[in-house]
């Protein structure tokens, strides 16, 4: 099973053209060990929320097909809910409405979809206060998702994964495993 990844958003929002490389250790706002963050910006109607595009080198997903594949688009998918227990230490929803809204806002005003790469390349981190987001690309080839999609799942797993249900946060893993999207406290 993969690590525990932090989606990065980032990579849905712009291309990386040789950006600064900031190596982070694990724990705190890094989602796996030996974090490297590719590139930040941040997005939303008051540009509020940090949007990273990070990578994972000791997570590598292996292409098993050579040359260039098809995107995947998986758009509409379901998923599978986790909550984590026990509870305590989850994020504020209130925050995390924060990342969903922003996520809204630039469906509307950048795209409505993004495009995940794979391998170590395979995840966007969306963090604002408490709460912390991310969505990772489990497939061995690009995969396209929406962003009114993950504000939903984000806007669903916040209050829902709370200590009142004997949780911390939680994800919800794609039916197929072909990637997932983690609400956590940051």
């Amino acid at each position: 099973m993969l690590p525990t990844l932090l989606l990065s958003a980032a990579a849905l929002f712009f291309q990386i053209s040789g950006a600064s490389v900031t190596v982070l250790p694990p724990g705190g706002d890094s989602v796996c060990a030996g974090q490297i963050v590719e590139s930040e910006n941040y997005i939303g109607q008051d540009n509020k929320v940090k949007v990273q595009h990070v990578t994972c080198p000791g997570t590598t997903i292996e292409s098993r097909v050579l040359g260039r594949q098809a995107i995947v688009d998986t758009c509409g998918n379901t998923c599978n809910t986790n909550c984590f227990t026990p509870s305590g230490g989850g994020p504020n929803p209130p925050d995390c409405t924060v990342i969903a809204d922003a996520l809204l806002f630039d469906s509307q005003n950048v795209a409505a979809d993004f495009v995940l790469g794979t391998g170590v390349n395979n995840t966007i981190v969306m963090q604002y206060q408490s709460c912390l987001s991310f969505f990772v690309n489990q497939l061995t080839t690009d995969l396209e998702y929406c962003r009114v999609d993950w504000a939903s799942l984000i806007s669903f797993i916040a209050p829902n994964c709370q200590s009142t249900q004997n949780a911390h946060g939680g994800n919800c893993v794609a039916s197929d495993q072909a990637w997932f999207a983690q609400v956590q406290h940051s």
